[in-house]
């Protein structure tokens, strides 16, 4: 058996050779600037994120006022479920990508990421693209608006109002979109996913500490479970071509922007710790000390976490769990702080909309 394996491996390297396919080994520099790259890219979201959930908490809050609807945040009970369904959607994967051929999954996923990707750039690119628009393209306001049922019944099912200056917009980032799908290329993947990143850290709001704690404890042993226990994780994310991961070559400095041999980082390990900071930075805006240190000082914990992450996969040369080292940081730090500051009392008694809580009881 060892010696067919041997054999097989061989004739796919020989092969490699011929084709021009094999991976170029990674040069100490190749990697230091793919991971200082990957490391950038990944802070880059979660502040950008964070700052703009500020702008996103108020205007659910507005909207709240004028309309009476639920603001959307990630309940208790979420928080608990969420581990459980991510868990079962990775097997789904892994199982579809053992019986289907990878080829077909990824061709649909990549035109539903496509159309996701699109409207995600479009969101995040659109305050500096709306600047930028020649005030020759004349604003033409529209308003796309579907309901369902009649009379009383009649309730809003989409309510959207957008410009000309926003087709703009949506034009030029589905330039990107359709650049991905094409070639499939790492700029463009970055371009899409750095975007998803963004949004997701903007738009998925926490309501509170407790929450925060209960999902990333949840996803700390999810990680764990399917890298270290199972092949599943890092299988699905081999097979899986979609812009759901940053990606950087470790052999730019050879190969330029053709290189193939690729370092990655998954958007969850972004997302999950970056929704937890921007929840902490909303807390700092409520103390109203002129001061985001919180915010500050578990965004530090963060990439040293990313940092030891890389460290202890480049020593021991095998895919690592990330939320292992980031969920210790960016939970330990700002809760270690807060205990020795005073305010652990006020952090978790801390809600972005208190409100809630009180309606619900109504309800009951």
């Amino acid at each position: 058996m060892a010696d067919t394996e041997t054999v097989e491996t061989v004739a796919e390297t020989v092969a490699e050779a011929v084709n021009g396919t094999a991976k170029v080994p990674a040069t100490p520099e190749g990697m230091m600037v793919a991971y200082g790259s990957l490391v950038i890219m990944a802070l880059i979201p979660i502040f950008l994120g964070s700052f703009r959930s500020v702008d996103s908490q108020k205007e659910q809050k507005e909207n709240h006022e004028k309309t009476g609807e639920r603001p959307e945040t990630m309940t208790q009970k979420d928080a608990m479920m969420f581990p459980i369904i991510a868990s079962c959607a990775l097997f789904g994967l892994y199982i579809f990508f053992q019986i289907f051929s990878k080829d077909y999954i990824n061709l649909l996923l990549s035109f539903y990421f496509l159309v996701l990707g699109i409207f995600a750039l479009s969101h995040m690119m659109s305050p500096v693209i709306l600047k930028l628009v020649p005030s020759a393209v004349p604003v033409i306001p529209f308003h796309l608006k579907f309901t369902q049922g009649e009379g009383e019944t009649k309730e809003s099912v989409l309510d959207y109002q957008f410009t000309t200056h926003d087709l703009v917009c949506l034009g030029l980032c589905s330039v990107v979109g359709v650049w991905y799908i094409l070639k499939k290329h790492w700029l463009a993947n970055d371009l899409l996913g750095m975007a998803f990143a963004v949004n997701g850290v903007e738009l998925l709001h926490l309501n509170n500490v407790v929450t925060g704690c209960i999902l990333l404890g949840g996803l700390f042993f999810y990680d764990i479970f399917w890298v270290f226990g199972t092949d599943v994780m890092v299988t699905v994310a081999k097979s899986f071509e979609a812009p759901i991961k940053l990606v950087f070559p470790q052999d730019l400095l050879e190969n330029g922007l053709n290189a193939t041999n690729f370092a990655m980082l998954g958007l969850g390990d972004i997302v999950i710790p970056g929704i937890f900071i921007a929840l902490l930075l909303r807390y700092d805006l409520s103390l109203k000390r002129n001061s985001n240190f919180y915010f500050y000082a578990t965004f530090i914990a963060y990439l040293a976490g990313l940092l030891l992450t890389i460290f202890i996969m480049h020593v021991y040369k095998h895919a690592q769990p990330a939320l292992l080292y980031l969920v210790p940081a960016c939970l330990g730090v700002p809760l270690f702080l807060a205990l020795v500051r005073g305010d652990i009392k006020t952090m978790f008694q801390y809600e972005d909309h208190p409100d809630l809580d009180a309606e619900k009881k109504k309800d009951k």
